[in-house]
């Protein structure tokens, strides 16, 4: 936060930035891993940033945990096992477990600490943290999924921060080989890939890799996100037997919970690709 009451996070490589004007920072800590703070904010309530990066705000956080959950969960057929790789300010695991047939989630996050910070200062996100099929290990997940029994799962969610440091391993061709041996043979796995205007070739290279793990189908998601870089983002995900056809409209039409942006129009038409990403992927 700088002397004039506003935390910035620049994009140097990009030549931009965003800036929120901030009221107070009413939490800072270094735990093992990273460096958390909590900053309260004019227009975008709490904010948590690590390393000094944006990771969540109150005001728009919904579009990301939606879009991370809901249409891998409508696609499969019955999801009732899944698997959540990061994920420690437990808002994707709630959007999950608003899916009645789910009976079973874990959640593996690296840093304990940044979901016990997320408790005290987003409980609204937290709050399916107590659901008996909600189970939390604090540990690495490459490892987690590296030690699965083949078949434990519907679908992988990869949650996680940017690919640096320890969540490298997490955007890795041999990680993806052991989500799919851990998948089971309709298995979906789905993972945050940074923004298709400032981070094509990521995106490109996770679909290599996917495909070079023996995924069948792999097809990019795309949402807005105003506090992260281009305020352009997108999740991308692969089936491991089949393609990723076959979403259920009527599904999610007649779903028992209410969602702030996600529903059939935004699922069929996030997967439209760009012509400039088509053309990267060929």
């Amino acid at each position: 936060m700088d002397k004039a009451g506003w935390y910035t996070e620049e994009w140097a490589d990009q030549g931009s930035a965003i800036s929120l004007r901030v009221k107070d920072k009413v939490h800072d800590e270094r735990s093992p891993y990273q460096h958390i703070e909590i900053y309260e904010t004019e227009t975008f309530g709490t904010l948590m940033t690590l390393d000094g990066l944006v990771m969540v705000t109150d005001r728009d956080n919904f579009v990301y945990h939606e879009m991370m959950s809901h249409p891998a969960l409508f696609t499969h057929q019955a999801p009732r096992r899944v698997l959540i790789i990061g994920g420690g300010d437990c808002g994707t695991l709630r959007e999950v477990l608003k899916h009645d047939e789910v009976e079973h989630v874990d959640q593996v996050e690296l840093d304990e600490r940044v979901t016990r910070v997320a408790e005290r200062f987003f409980p609204e996100l937290c709050a399916a943290n107590d659901d008996p099929r909600a189970h939390l290990h604090f540990q690495d997940g490459i490892r987690w999924v590296a030690d699965a029994e083949p078949g434990s799962y519907d679908i992988i969610i990869v949650d996680s921060t940017d690919p640096i440091g320890p969540a490298a391993g997490l955007f890795g061709q041999a990680f993806y080989a052991d989500c799919h041996r851990a998948l089971r043979a309709d298995g979906i796995i789905v993972g945050q890939s940074e923004s298709p205007l400032f981070h094509a070739s990521l995106i490109k290279a996770m679909h290599e890799a996917l495909r070079g793990a023996n995924f069948l189908d792999v097809a990019t998601v795309h949402f807005p996100q105003c506090t992260y870089p281009s305020g352009w983002w997108s999740a991308t995900m692969a089936r491991k037997d089949a393609t990723l056809a076959g979403f259920r409209e009527q599904a999610c039409h007649e779903r028992a919970f209410a969602t702030r942006y996600y529903n059939a129009g935004i699922h069929q038409a996030a997967f439209a690709c760009p012509e400039f990403l088509f053309k990267t992927l060929l």
